[in-house]
Order: C-alpha cells, then sequence, then structure tokens
C-alpha cells in the first residue's frame, strides 16, 4: 500500500529548504573613529632626525586629538621607531605591544635607512598586508600600500599609501590597484579606511572612479565610485573639493593651495554626517616648517561586521 504525504508537509519541506540556503546577515556595529594623516616629509626635511622636536610635537597631536588611527607618509625609521616608543610613553596604545607597522618604500634615504608610510592604532593590530604598487621607472623608491585590521574586530581595517606624482600613467595604474584591494576587502565582507597622500587633487579625473556619484558639485562632477572623503562636503572652504593640505601655492580650488591628502571610507559602510579638518603647518621644530604638508583630521561613523 502506498502512502501520499500530505501537500501542507510537502510545503513546509520545501519553506524549510528555501529559508536554509538563504545565508544569514552578518551582524554590524556602528563604529566612530578618528583618524589623523600626515606626509612628515622625515628625510627631505628632516635628514632622518629624532631630535628636531618632530616626535613630541606629533605625538602631542595625536594624543590631544584622541585620534584612533594614524597614518603617516615619507617617515623614516628611525623616526617610526622613536614614535613608537614616544606614544607608548604617552599612554596612547591600548596594548603597547601591538599598534604599529611600518612599511618601507625607499630603503636607504634615510641616512642608510628605509623611508617608508607607517600605521599606529590606539587599538590593538592583526597581520598587515603589504602590496606593491606599479613600479615608477628610473625611480627606487617602490609605492606601497599598507593595511591593517583590529585584532578584536578583523572585518575592520585601517590602511596607509603613497602614490607616485611623477608619472601619470603610474599614478593612475597604482591608484586603481589601490582601489582593487579595497574592493577585494568590501566583496569579504570588511569595512575601510584609507588615508595617504594621493599626490593628486580631488577634482582630477583619477579620482573619477572613487569618489561616489552621489557626489555631484561643480568643484568635483563626473564620479562613478563608491567612496567619500571626509572633507568632501566641506562648504566653508570648498564643498566636493575639501581644504587645502599644502600651503604657499595656489594650485588648489577656491582660491586654495593644493589638497593631495585624503582620508576615504566606502559610501555604503558611512552612518550619518562624517567631518575633516586639516591643521594649518607647524613652524614648532627646530628646522622651522615640521613638513611642507598640513596634518588631516577626520572623523567617521560606520558600519563594522561584528
Amino acid at each position: 500500500m502506498r502512502f501520499r504525504t500530505p501537500l501542507a508537509v510537502v510545503l513546509a519541506t520545501v519553506l524549510l529548504t528555501l529559508v536554509g540556503a538563504v545565508p544569514a546577515q552578518a551582524a554590524t556595529t556602528n563604529q566612530t573613529y578618528r583618524v589623523w594623516q600626515w606626509n612628515v616629509a622625515g628625510a627631505s626635511m628632516h635628514n632622518a632626525s629624532t631630535t628636531d622636536n618632530l616626535i613630541p610635537l606629533l605625538t602631542g597631536s595625536v594624543t590631544s586629538r584622541n585620534a584612533d588611527f594614524v597614518g603617516l607618509n615619507e617617515l623614516c625609521r628611525q623616526q617610526y621607531n622613536a614614535i613608537v616608543d614616544s606614544l607608548r610613553a604617552a599612554g596612547w596604545p591600548q596594548d603597547s605591544s601591538n599598534f604599529a607597522r611600518f612599511e618601507v618604500a625607499h630603503p636607504t634615504a634615510c641616512n642608510g635607512a628605509g623611508e617608508g608610510i607607517a600605521i599606529f592604532s590606539r587599538m590593538a593590530l592583526g597581520s598587515a598586508d603589504r602590496y606593491d604598487l606599479a613600479e615608477d621607472p628610473g625611480y627606487v623608491e617602490r609605492r606601497k600600500l599598507l593595511c591593517a585590521p583590529l585584532a578584536a574586530r578583523p572585518s575592520m581595517r585601517f590602511c596607509v599609501t603613497h602614490t607616485s606624482p611623477w608619472s601619470y600613467d603610474v599614478s593612475a595604474q597604482q591608484l586603481t590597484e589601490v582601489k582593487q584591494h579595497l574592493e577585494d576587502y568590501e566583496a569579504g565582507g570588511g569595512t575601510v579606511i584609507i588615508a595617504g597622500d594621493l599626490n593628486v587633487h580631488p577634482h582630477y579625473g583619477r579620482l573619477d572612479d572613487w569618489y561616489s556619484s552621489s557626489l555631484d558639485v561643480p568643484n568635483n562632477s563626473r564620479n562613478t565610485g563608491s567612496y567619500r572623503e571626509l572633507d568632501d562636503a566641506d562648504s566653508a572652504n570648498c564643498l566636493g573639493y575639501g581644504e587645502q593640505t599644502t600651503e604657499n601655492n595656489t594650485s588648489g580650488l577656491c582660491g586654495q593651495s593644493s589638497k593631495i591628502d585624503f582620508i576615504f571610507a566606502r559610501e555604503n559602510h558611512i552612518v550619518g554626517a562624517y567631518d575633516a579638518d586639516s591643521l594649518g603647518i607647524s613652524q614648532g621644530c627646530t628646522i622651522g616648517a615640521c613638513s611642507d604638508h598640513r596634518i588631516l583630521v577626520g572623523t567617521v561613523t560606520l558600519t563594522v561586521a561584528s
């Protein structure tokens, strides 16, 4: 004798199968981060010095502004080591043994020691990813991208980079490579903040596929990307462009010096308002001006996978 399965049971089984086939959505939380970015000109202006007041000035600014992430460009290995010691002494990191990463771009620029890019984090870091970018023909320096996740929240990463000013084609290729790495993190469920000296202006075509298409203003249009720069809503200085990060030139928009330093986050992770501000170049180093770049400080709230 054959038994027929009731239709209701069949439908319930199908429904359970379909529900089970839908991947569970990852739990997320909103986290606010304060980012501090600076090109310190460690070799070209400081000659690798750790005793010309750069280190205490830098540490004082990081701690007084309660930064969560710090990105540095053109930093000498000697200066990196001194900053590690200084931030430890200031009690800034939550884990004094695991809060800094360094990547060499030029192996001998600092009196025979390396110059490169660095990350510092108030929270403990996981293993860093280190990427070579397209080579600049004729230059010893190899441009890099350095990224590190938070140890306690690996889906959240902070990256820093310094792309080339020398060749349009190389610059464009490097920017494309950097963005692809960011998109790979996004595809893997990650959230990223990236800071650095990109050596381009916000309105240049090379950044059109970075800036979100939702940003369409006279000073920054034609955008097709997915990212917002934390200073792009600065209507007081230059809406869409932001505030200058250099001084003593006239190459920026809205009557400013140029803006070539940035802090980006992907728009789909941004919650509410965000902002950034560039700080006038300090004259407190014994050489006078401490850099040819301003410090850029930004704040953003992001959705991050728990």
